[in-house]
């Protein structure tokens, strides 16, 4: 089929609860991405951070092969050797000793969630139990995950929303500190706001408010489903600090692109999913674990990690001095490691589908903001094609009045 066809045939069947480009991709591999029409692009996006490893890694193609001719699915009534050797890489590399897996980001948020209200409601009963998230986060798509997100526009006509969350300014310590209440079990924040615009917090946020919810018996729970697995440099992000979450979130990298997530939490919060508390029919699965011990192993090599620190640093670099050559267009780059950011004078979206006429797959995270998640595979080389194109797209754009 080509595009036209499959984009036809896309209008006249899927539900219009996306805005796609018209674009339909067939293959890809490495960084590269073919449309159905022939043409190539240079993925920058990556899924929005899900293809951490690139389209088509060989191990895990090889991986998912070997594991779909032994075994795709057994029930969850039962262990499976690919799902506990992951837990425990999991578990040893964070030092959150017990997994959770689910499907995806909004299912180990909404786990996240539960999980949190269940530790208070054992420990001290009924109405502790709300929560304060910040402004700009987001958290995933379901119910629970909309409340929990401080973004208006993804909670528009679902109302009534799930009662008890609170949001405060992301980066706003006072603020947050002012929220924390007696009826509060939880804050749940992202290390750096993706959706959000690629929003980095002030460098001492995040252990402030670690010793704030130790202080006040509130758990901390940190949603790294953008963040986790390499995307800064580190395995996790709040290992840039010196402190540990009770609960972590992952999701994006953890699969590859094959549906995945995964909840982390300290024992002693844990201990509080007992039998029956909680569940989930296909998380954990031996195909999607066989994915992600793949993701995993190959991500936390210290080399690896390294690479992604030393690139994204590369990468960084070139957008401050893209920002200096066209300060009409470019507010500031931000972000670190490999999720970047690009604040503009101007919209985005436009200069977003130019970039795709010249055969490169970014997005806009916010209406001013470009977000770069690209494969933590990326090269120097790669980067070195990107940027005067894009250069060359934003000067076309006039200056905002």
């Amino acid at each position: 089929m080509s595009n036209r066809e499959i984009i036809d045939l896309a209008q006249k069947h899927l539900m219009r609860n996306v805005g796609r480009y018209d674009l339909a991709f067939v293959r890809g591999r490495g960084l590269k991405l073919w449309d159905a029409d022939g043409r190539e692009y240079l993925d920058f996006l990556g899924g929005i951070a899900v293809c951490a490893l690139g389209h088509a890694p060989e191990a895990m193609t090889r991986a998912l092969s070997g594991q779909a001719d032994r075994l795709i699915h057994v029930s969850n009534y039962f262990y499976n050797e690919p799902m506990v050797r992951l837990a425990a890489r999991l578990a040893e590399s964070s030092g959150l000793e017990r997994v959770f897996f689910g499907n995806s980001g909004a299912e180990a948020n909404e786990a996240a969630l539960k999980l949190a209200r269940k530790y208070s409601f054992d420990r001290y009963g009924p109405g502790r139990h709300g929560f304060v998230t910040a402004l700009g986060s987001f958290h995933g798509r379901t119910l629970g995950t909309i409340s929990a997100t401080g973004q208006d526009k993804v909670k528009v006509g679902f109302e009534p929303l799930v009662p008890g969350f609170v949001h405060v300014p992301f980066g706003d310590f006072e603020a947050l500190a002012g929220a924390v209440t007696p009826g509060t079990c939880a804050v749940m924040l992202e290390p750096i706001q993706g959706e959000g615009g690629v929003v980095m917090p002030p460098p001492d946020y995040l252990p402030r408010v670690a010793r704030l919810c130790e202080e006040r018996d509130v758990l901390l729970i940190l949603d790294e489903v953008q963040t986790g697995l390499g995307r800064t440099g580190r395995p996790f992000a709040f290992q840039h600090y010196d402190f540990k979450p009770h609960i972590l979130t992952l999701a994006k990298a953890l699969g590859g692109g094959v549906p995945s997530g995964a909840m982390l939490a300290r024992e002693e919060v844990a201990a509080h999913f007992t039998p029956g508390s909680h569940s989930t029919t296909v998380g954990g699965a031996p195909l999607v674990m066989s994915a992600g011990l793949v993701m995993v192993e190959t991500i936390l090599q210290p080399e690896f990690l390294e690479a992604v620190e030393r690139v994204g640093r590369y990468f960084k670099d070139g957008l401050e001095r893209l920002a200096g050559e066209r300060p009409a267009q470019v507010r500031e780059a931000r972000g670190q490691g490999l999720i970047l950011g690009l604040e503009l004078n101007i919209p985005a979206g436009p200069v977003v589908e130019a970039m795709h006429g010249r055969g490169f797959i970014i997005n806009a995270a916010a209406p001013r903001v470009l977000r770069f998640v690209p494969p933590l595979i990326v090269t120097e080389a790669e980067i070195d094609i990107l940027l005067p194109a894009l250069s060359e797209v934003l000067a076309a754009f006039p200056p905002a009045p």
